[in-house]
C-alpha cells in the first residue's frame, strides 16, 4: 500500500518546450511519432484513402451522368425554353475602353488620332474574323435567297460590298468626324426571323422602310431617341443594306459562322452635342421594349 500511496502522490516529471517538442515528434517509451502508433497511422491512411477514393468516384460518376444530357455544339434549353429566350437583342461596335466599359459612349474629337484610335482598332479587332484569310473556304459558301450554305457550311459574309468610307482605310470616318458604327443581332441558337404580313406592318414601322419592305430580310433602323437627338443626328445611310438577309440564320454554331452585320453612317451629326442613338430590328418575331432594351440598343455619341 505505501508503495501504491508513493506512485500516486509522486512529484509529475517537469519537461522543457523542447523535451516535449522531441516526445511528440518520437517518444521512445510509447513508440509515438507525431502522437500515434505505427499500427495507429496505418489504420488512419487506409481510411482517408477510401474516404478520398469513394468521393471521387461519386463526383466523377455525377459529372459522367451531367455530361450525357450536355451536346458540346448545342445548349440543351433553346429559345423559349432557355433564360435567353426567342427574341434576339442588338449589339453595336466599336465598344468603349475598358475603364469605361460601364458607359455607351462613343466619343471623339476629329483631326486629334488620340481620341478615335480606340475606336479604330476596336472596329479591325471585331472584323478580323470577317476578313478572306479567315474564311475556310470547305466551311463557308457564297449564299443567295435560292441557294443556302449547304449542310455543314456557312453563308460568307461579303466585306467588299461595305463602301470604303467605312472601312479601315478610312478609319471608319472616325478621322473626320463621319464615324460609322457596326449594329449586329445577337446570337440565338436556332433562331430563325419570321416575316411581318405586308399588309399588316407595325404602326410605329417608319414609312420608308414600309413602303420598301422585303420579307426576305431583317431590317435594323436607326435614329435619334428623342425630339432633339433626331434634329442634331443629320442623316444616316445603312451598308451594305438597310436589312440583313435572312439566309444568314439560323445560328447553329457551325465552325466559321460570323454575326451578319450592318454599318451605320453618320454622315453629319452635329458637332459638340451628344447624342442619343436608338437602333431597331424588325422582325415578327422580334420582341420590343425601350425600358428593357429588347430589340433594339441604345448609344451615345459625341463628335467633338
Amino acid at each position: 500500500m505505501a508503495e501504491i500511496k508513493e506512485r500516486q502522490f509522486s512529484k509529475p516529471v517537469r519537461k522543457t518546450k523542447l523535451e516535449s517538442l522531441r516526445d511528440f515528434i518520437w517518444n521512445s517509451e510509447t513508440g509515438e511519432c507525431l502522437g500515434r502508433t505505427l499500427g495507429s497511422w496505418v489504420k488512419i491512411v487506409i481510411f482517408y484513402i477510401i474516404y478520398y477514393a469513394c468521393l471521387v468516384a461519386f463526383w466523377t460518376g455525377l459529372l459522367l451522368a451531367f455530361y450525357q444530357t450536355v451536346d458540346d455544339t448545342k445548349p440543351t434549353w433553346r429559345l423559349t425554353a432557355s433564360l435567353i429566350g426567342n427574341s434576339p437583342g442588338l449589339g453595336f461596335r466599336p465598344r468603349p475602353p475598358k475603364e469605361n466599359a460601364a458607359t455607351s459612349l462613343i466619343w471623339i474629337t476629329h483631326n486629334k488620332k488620340k481620341s478615335w484610335k480606340h475606336w479604330v482598332k476596336s472596329l479591325d479587332e471585331f472584323l478580323e474574323p470577317y476578313q478572306g484569310k479567315h474564311q475556310d473556304e470547305n466551311l463557308s459558301s457564297t449564299c443567295g435567297f435560292d441557294q443556302g450554305p449547304g449542310k455543314g457550311k456557312v453563308c460568307h459574309y461579303p466585306m467588299d460590298l461595305i463602301p470604303v468610307n467605312c472601312t479601315s482605310a478610312q478609319s471608319y470616318g472616325y478621322e473626320t468626324g463621319h464615324p460609322c458604327v457596326l449594329i449586329k443581332l445577337n446570337r440565338i441558337y436556332d433562331w430563325v426571323p419570321e416575316p411581318f404580313d405586308n399588309e399588316s406592318l407595325p404602326e410605329d414601322m417608319p414609312e420608308d422602310l414600309k413602303q420598301n419592305y422585303d420579307p426576305r430580310f431583317v431590317y435594323i433602323t436607326c435614329a435619334g431617341e428623342n425630339p432633339a437627338d433626331r434634329e442634331n443626328i443629320g442623316p444616316i445611310s445603312y451598308y451594305p443594306s438597310q436589312g440583313i438577309p435572312s439566309y444568314y440564320f439560323p445560328f447553329t454554331n457551325l465552325p466559321s459562322y460570323q454575326s451578319p452585320f450592318i454599318f451605320i453612317h453618320l454622315e453629319m451629326p452635329v458637332k459638340g452635342i451628344l447624342i442619343n442613338v436608338e437602333c431597331k430590328g424588325w422582325a415578327s418575331n422580334m420582341a420590343y421594349d425601350r425600358k428593357e432594351r429588347l430589340g433594339s440598343v441604345h448609344f451615345e455619341i459625341l463628335v467633338d
